[in-house]
């Protein structure tokens, strides 16, 4: 409670979404011949899952954080509440940080009824973070297994997705892709509301 007051006092505003721009890690314009580590130019075209934002091509950073994919549209169940369980595959940590700073006062994600669940059984959404490695193989499996149906899988960050500069996509396939290295708190709930279906 001494947050709050404190912000009132100080005049501390939730971040907004539609005002929210950075210049790294966002959308990149342009073509580049740069030899990317991570193949994230294909014929000079960028493909932002596998891009972690080394600033070594010349690329054009837009500042806009529609930085994610949504491939599957979400139950409407899931409109009044969504659970988050996360899980780290294989994480350098930064996507663990970017990921619980949504449920601060910053982001305050709860205003958009999304929260965190603390084990797989109440969560609606399995949160991959991290690469593949064969350790969390069969934890990831279990994970998803005591969720109830109907559930989602959301994939963030490049190693995630692709695996980034040190391995293999941690799973598959996802039902919304955030690509960042690490990505925004604000791209993140911009891809939950988007598979929402909420305007």
């Amino acid at each position: 409670m001494n947050w709050f007051i404190n912000g009132v006092k100080n005049r501390i505003k939730t971040q907004g979404l539609e005002d929210y721009t950075v210049e790294q890690p966002s959308f990149l314009h342009g073509t580049s011949n740069y030899e990317c580590p991570t193949n994230a130019l294909e014929n000079g075209k960028w493909i932002m899952n596998k891009c972690i934002f080394c600033r070594g091509c010349d690329l054009t950073a837009t500042g806009k954080q529609n930085i994610f994919t949504v491939n599957t549209e979400l139950p409407n169940m899931f409109k009044k509440s969504l659970y988050l369980y996360p899980i780290d595959s294989g994480t350098c940590g930064a996507c663990n940080v970017e990921f619980t700073t949504l449920f601060s006062p910053q982001y305050d994600t709860n205003r958009f009824k999304i929260f965190m669940s603390n084990t797989p059984r109440h969560a609606d959404a399995l949160v991959v973070m991290g690469v593949y490695t064969k350790g969390m193989e069969k934890v990831l499996k279990e994970a998803y297994e005591a969720m109830p149906a109907p559930k989602v899988v959301i994939g963030i960050g490049a190693c995630a997705l692709s695996g980034g500069i040190i391995g293999t996509s941690a799973m598959e396939k996802y039902d919304i892709e955030v690509a960042g290295c690490p990505p925004t708190p604000a791209s993140v709930i911009k891809a939950i509301i988007k598979a929402r279906g909420v305007k």
